[in-house]
């Protein structure tokens, strides 16, 4: 993962082109956030769909997504929209993330709904609004037909998406978060659950067994759903982002992404390659 901020797009761009080279990297990301949430506050950042969609041209291995988009910055049918066309660019490799946007107790992400005169609601009606999105984006993915819907949080007259995604009957759906609602959310919608790794793996792995529970309540196999973890990489210290990996792939997590601070040496890729995955 390259957050594109405090960073510019040539030196996103190198790290992306040498990762697909790199067997070993299976994927790459990009996050979603209107201003800087780390480092100067008033410092650069990209736009991370259109980002997506350029990076996407100039790879063709890899599968590229956002952790996570924020369902609050675009209504979800444009969103549907957004992302058929990253799929289409990248030729069937878009992984979608999506989540229900910034907790109001981080006051960077905060603000950047203020300065883009964006609405921003409790966390609950966040959640809720995320559940009828997902909905209506797999629909529109989907549906032969044009449909309407009529939800709490969005409405819908003759909505149809044409062309459709590569990758049938959808990309996988990824969803972002550690709250029980929001896990409610997973259990009814995710094909892979991601959460930050910031903590104890034993508290995470706490909210994958609740991740179970939800399922359990809806009949799914918890199975169907990939435990996905962002780990933070310390050029430094390799050692400990090893350890972190074997310590979450024996809680149950199977997919990895590692943020990489910037500025990004040269190599960088390679350098992951050989000195955290390959030794993991």
């Amino acid at each position: 993962m390259t957050a594109p901020q405090q960073v510019g797009y040539e030196e996103i761009l190198r790290v992306w082109r040498e990762a697909d080279t790199v067997p070993e990297i299976g994927h790459a990301w990009l996050f979603d956030h209107l201003m800087p949430i780390a480092g100067a506050p008033d410092g650069p950042i990209l736009e991370g769909w259109t980002l997506l969609s350029a990076l996407a041209a100039q790879t063709s291995r890899m599968r590229v997504g956002l952790l996570v988009t924020s369902n609050r910055f675009r209504p979800p049918a444009m969103l549907a929209k957004i992302a058929t066309t990253a799929d289409i660019v990248s030729a069937g490799r878009l992984d979608f993330g999506i989540g229900a946007g910034s907790r109001p107790s981080h006051p960077l992400a905060r603000r950047e709904y203020d300065a883009h005169g964006l609405p921003y609601h409790d966390q609950a009606d966040a959640v809720a609004a995320l559940a009828e999105a997902c909905t209506v984006i797999r629909r529109l993915w989907t549906s032969s037909e044009p449909f309407d819907f009529t939800g709490s949080h969005v409405s819908l007259t003759g909505a149809f998406g044409n062309p459709r995604p590569v990758q049938r009957p959808h990309p996988p759906i990824v969803i972002g978060g550690r709250a029980s609602a929001t896990l409610r959310v997973v259990a009814e919608h995710a094909d892979v659950w991601n959460i930050p790794g910031g903590g104890e793996i034993s508290d995470l792995a706490a909210r994958s067994r609740v991740l179970d529970g939800y399922c359990a309540e809806i009949g799914r196999d918890p199975a169907e759903i990939t435990r996905s973890i962002f780990l933070p990489v310390d050029y430094e210290r390799p050692a400990v982002v090893r350890a972190k990996i074997a310590e979450a792939a024996e809680a149950g997590f199977g997919h990895f992404v590692l943020g990489l601070p910037s500025p990004y040496p040269e190599g960088v890729a390679q350098w992951v390659a050989d000195e955290v995955i390959r030794r993991a």
